[in-house]
C-alpha cells in the first residue's frame, strides 16, 4: 500500500510502499477515507518531536472498520468512524475521564498518536490500537468529516471550556482563519451569544470569514491599526476571550494587547511566539491557557454538531499521491480551509 512517511528532521515527506498492516490483539485494521493535512506536520517535519522516524503522518483520520484484532469489540466491520487523535495509557484518571489528550503517562508513551510518533491514517490502511478511540460517524461524509478530529475537535476544547465568560455582552476575537479558525469561529457561532471578530492576514481568508457569517472581519497586517480597529469594535470592556490559532508574536501580542481585565487568552497555535508578560499586560484578571487537543467526549459533541448541520469543514481533496505538494501549498497558506487527502 502507498503511504506518506515522515522520515527525519529536516526532510521532505516520502510516497513509499509498505505492506498491509494486520491488526494485533485488541487492535482495529481502519481502511482510511480521507487524512487531514495540518501545520502540525510542517513542524514535524521541519523541527521533529522527540521521536524518531520513520512513521506514517496523518493525526485527522477517518474510514471504515475493515478488521478486528481478537478481543477487539463495540465495533464491526464497515462501520464510518472518525480515530481520535491523542492516543494516552487508557487508564489514568484523565484518560478514564475520556481526556486522553491529557493523560498522566504521556512522558512514559513513545508516541502521542497516529501520524505523531505511530504510523497515521497517510495511507489506505492504518492500525488503532483500541476500539475506544474510534467514534461514528453517523451518516458524516468522511472525506468532509475528517478535519473534525482536529481542525474542529481542538478550538471546540479550547471554547467549551471559556463558555462561562461568553454572555451576550462580551466580545471575542479569533486571530487565524485557517484550517482550525474557519472552523472556530462556526462553533462559536453555533455555542456563543457573544460578539465576534476574525482576523487575519490574508484577505482571502478574512473573505471565507464573512462567508461564514462573520460581521467584524480585520485584517491583522497593521498591528497599530488592527489593536485600534479590534478595540472600536470590543469597547471599553475589550475582547474577553481571545483564541490565538496562529501563535506567532505578533499574534500573541496582539492579544494582549486588545483583552481587557478579568479576560482570557487561548493559545492553539505553534508558530514559534513567545508570550510576554508585564505588570498589566496583559490586564489583570486575565488567564492565560495552552489547550491541548480535546476529549473523546468532545470529538462525539463536535460530530453531534456536524450531524446538525451547525458546523461543516471546508475541504479541498486531494489524491494521496500530491501530499508533498499539498504540503507546499500549506506551507504557502494556499489552503482554503482544510486539505485532505484520499488513499
Amino acid at each position: 500500500m502507498k503511504a506518506v512517511r515522515y522520515i527525519e528532521t529536516g526532510r521532505p515527506p516520502e510516497i513509499v510502499d509498505l505492506p498491509q498492516p494486520t491488526p494485533g490483539p485488541g487492535e482495529v485494521l481502519l481502511r482510511v477515507a480521507g487524512a487531514g493535512v495540518c501545520h502540525s506536520d510542517l513542524h514535524v517535519l521541519d523541527h521533529g518531536i522527540g521521536i524518531p522516524g520513520p512513521f506514517t503522518l496523518g493525526h485527522e483520520n477517518t474510514g471504515w472498520v475493515a478488521g478486528l484484532g481478537a478481543g477487539a469489540t463495540n465495533v464491526k466491520e464497515g462501520d464510518a468512524v472518525a480515530v481520535y487523535g491523542p492516543w494516552g495509557c487508557g487508564a489514568c484518571r484523565t484518560c478514564q475521564t475520556s481526556a486522553e489528550n491529557y493523560c498522566e503517562h504521556h512522558a512514559s508513551i513513545p508516541y502521542y498518536g497516529g501520524g505523531l510518533g505511530k504510523d497515521g491514517g497517510m495511507a489506505e490502511f492504518m492500525i488503532v490500537p483500541s476500539p475506544r478511540l474510534l467514534v461514528p460517524l453517523a451518516g458524516l461524509d468522511p472525506i468532509k468529516a475528517a478535519p473534525l478530529s482536529d481542525a474542529a475537535l481542538t478550538p471546540y476544547h479550547a471554547i467549551k471550556s471559556s463558555l462561562p465568560l461568553l454572555s451576550p455582552d462580551a466580545t471575542v476575537l479569533v486571530l487565524g482563519i485557517g484550517g482550525l479558525g474557519h472552523m472556530a469561529v462556526q462553533i462559536l457561532q453555533a455555542l456563543s451569544p457573544a460578539r465576534l471578530i476574525a482576523g487575519d492576514i490574508d484577505e482571502t481568508k478574512l473573505d471565507h470569514a464573512r462567508k461564514l457569517g462573520v460581521e467584524h472581519c480585520v485584517n491583522t497586517g497593521d498591528f497599530d491599526a488592527a489593536k485600534e480597529e479590534i478595540r472600536s469594535i470590543a469597547g471599553p470592556r475589550g475582547i474577553t476571550v481571545a483564541f490565538d490559532v496562529v501563535g506567532a508574536q505578533s499574534t500573541m501580542d496582539l492579544c494582549s494587547a486588545v483583552v481587557g481585565r478579568a479576560s482570557r487568552i487561548c493559545i492553539l497555535g505553534l508558530a514559534g511566539g513567545t508570550f510576554a508578560y508585564a505588570a498589566n499586560r496583559p490586564p489583570y484578571g486575565c488567564e492565560v491557557i495552552i489547550p491541548y487537543w480535546g476529549s473523546r467526549t468532545e470529538l462525539m459533541e463536535v460530530t453531534a454538531l456536524a450531524n446538525a448541520g451547525q458546523i461543516h469543514a471546508e475541504v479541498e481533496a486531494f489524491p494521496l499521491e500530491e501530499a508533498p505538494s499539498v504540503y507546499e501549498r500549506l506551507r504557502e497558506g494556499r489552503i482554503r480551509g482544510r486539505a485532505v487527502l484520499q488513499p
